[in-house]
């Protein structure tokens, strides 16, 4: 499995999440998400609204969700397929902090693993052993 999971492309895996997934908001962190028995690594999209900025902010919104996930990718379920986004008032926020509210709601809604060790950005990225 590549570090940072299986990136949602296509606008219909987008909208299936938007349409029927589970949608859970943090302090910097908006969750959307489906559980899908039988799927192979998870999938994730990133998404930045253009009423949020013009385009440098938005992409600089996105490199951020691509970091803090990157660094988590290897203890969330496998079964999960994620659209994560930010709040407005996230898009001046540091990565770490960004990274700090994905961890909380990753965990308050169960698709974190058992073997997480906890909320520390400078421990190494580690892959998981299948």
């Amino acid at each position: 499995m590549p570090d940072h999971g299986v990136t949602l492309r296509k606008g219909r895996e987008f909208d299936l999440i938007f349409r029927t997934g589970l949608r859970v908001q943090g302090d910097l962190v908006r969750l959307l998400f489906l559980r899908s028995p039988g799927q192979i690594g998870p999938r994730v999209g990133y998404a930045v609204g253009k009423r949020q900025g013009k385009a440098h902010v938005r992409n600089r919104g996105r490199r951020i969700l691509r970091e803090a996930f990157r660094r988590l990718v290897p203890w969330v379920v496998s079964d999960a397929a994620l659209v994560l986004s930010l709040k407005d008032r996230a898009l001046g926020a540091s990565a770490v902090a960004v990274w700090h509210d994905m961890t909380r709601v990753l965990q308050r809604q169960g698709l974190l693993l058992d073997g997480w060790n906890g909320a520390d950005w400078d421990s190494p990225v580690l892959r998981r052993v299948p």
